[in-house]
């Protein structure tokens, strides 16, 4: 039976990435039918976690650029038969987190590299750390087809070597949704949902701005802001975002059309936020954004979105232009708003639509498909690390 490896964040931390590799591990664990445990290699601040360092998670001390190596060294000990490295430049030390080269250089086991970020013009220092993982990778895997041409034309990667797999999402519990919304006080409301920890950059102004001519229009619309504040923006500058945003709300007398949910949401009371939402609005001001896990969700769970026309929401959404709106399109925004809250044939229409597109992306799937490439790798020889 194929042994996986993991390297990434893990839960209990709370971030994205920490649960995506745990519902992989989970997901790829149930396409084998095994018994055994796969191991985690945990960025953290110290050796040790929280909880204690339970059996198969094994701690890197992320600023630590020689534990790295002990870490290669140790997985090349090991009965480990493949790696996972989950990249994202800011878990791991050094800049542009380049604490994972001497990892990479001293592995001598079969590695698989899933960029959850790629650039399509990547500049220094981010380049020459991307570049070197990919060269030292033998498969590479994406969640956005557009990072399969990014990496070809950047770094000369053959596209042969990259495999596109969707994030993986949960199931929709469709027959729980007027349940939900009963639980969350929503029922008789016509509901959009933003989620995410809050920013800036996240265009939740722009849905503010308009919101006054929807609830003209849609007198019973509600706006759901939910997470709590950004840990690096907390850091910097407090609550200070959220505050200027109530003033927003009450400037525009929004007071009995928005909602903000101030926490972190655990994945099961998140589910039931996105269950019960009418619409789920993603809409960002850049362009450059190549994943999004929130988006991931919201599509995973059949609900109808609006997005800009960002990196991800173009791959995800292809076919679906009419939910693609450019930021700086306020009048169309607010038609797009009215024209899905005040049809619900239209509405019925694109969830249909959502929920077919969302079928591709539940984990039990995304689990096989991980394995598959995870076990082609180690049946032949590895690839030439140079390209």
């Amino acid at each position: 039976m194929t042994r996986i490896a993991y390297v990434s964040t893990y839960l209990p931390k709370k971030c994205g990435l920490a649960t995506y590799t745990f519902h992989l591990r989970k997901a790829v664990h149930q396409a084998k039918g095994w018994q055994g445990t796969d191991p985690v290699v945990v960025m953290s601040d110290s050796r040790e976690q929280p909880n204690g360092n339970p059996p198969g998670l094994w701690p890197l001390v992320r600023g630590d650029r020689e534990q790295y190596v002990k870490m290669a060294e140790k997985l090349n000990r090991s009965d480990v038969d493949v790696v996972s490295l989950q990249h994202e430049f800011g878990i791991f030390g050094g800049e542009a987190g380049a604490h994972i080269l001497p990892f990479v250089r001293h592995l001598q086991k079969p590695l698989v590299t899933t960029f959850h970020t790629v650039f399509e013009h990547p500049e220094e220092p981010y380049r020459s750390v991307q570049r070197e993982i990919a060269e030292n990778s033998d498969k590479i895997i994406v969640m956005n087809r557009k990072a399969i041409q990014y990496l070809h034309d950047a770094f000369g990667v053959p596209t042969s070597k990259i495999a596109f797999i969707p994030h993986g999402t949960p199931e929709p519990q469709a027959e729980r949704r007027l349940q939900y919304r009963q639980q969350l006080g929503w029922s008789g409301r016509k509901v959009m949902m933003t989620f995410g920890l809050l920013s800036r950059g996240k265009g939740i102004e722009l849905i503010l701005r308009i919101l006054p001519a929807v609830a003209r229009r849609v007198p019973d619309v509600l706006y759901a802001i939910v997470g709590q504040t950004h840990p690096e923006v907390k850091k910097f500058e407090g609550e200070s975002y959220r505050e200027e945003l109530l003033r927003h709300i009450r400037e525009y007398r929004l007071e009995d059309h928005v909602v903000m949910v101030d926490r972190f949401m655990e994945e099961d009371e998140l589910i039931k936020y996105l269950m019960a939402c009418d619409i789920y609005v993603t809409p960002y001001p850049g362009m450059e954004q190549i994943t999004s896990g929130t988006l991931a969700y919201a599509v995973g769970l059949g609900r109808p979105v609006l997005s800009t026309p960002y990196r991800y929401a173009q791959d995800l959404l292809s076919g679906c232009s009419d939910l693609l709106i450019p930021y700086g399109d306020a009048e169309a925004w607010t038609e797009r708003i009215i024209s899905l809250l005040t049809n619900e044939e239209l509405l019925g229409s694109w969830r249909t639509r959502i929920e077919n597109i969302g079928k591709t992306m539940y984990w039990p799937e995304i689990g096989r498909r991980h394995l598959q490439v995870f076990f082609e790798v180690v049946q032949r020889e590895p690839t030439s690390c140079q390209f």
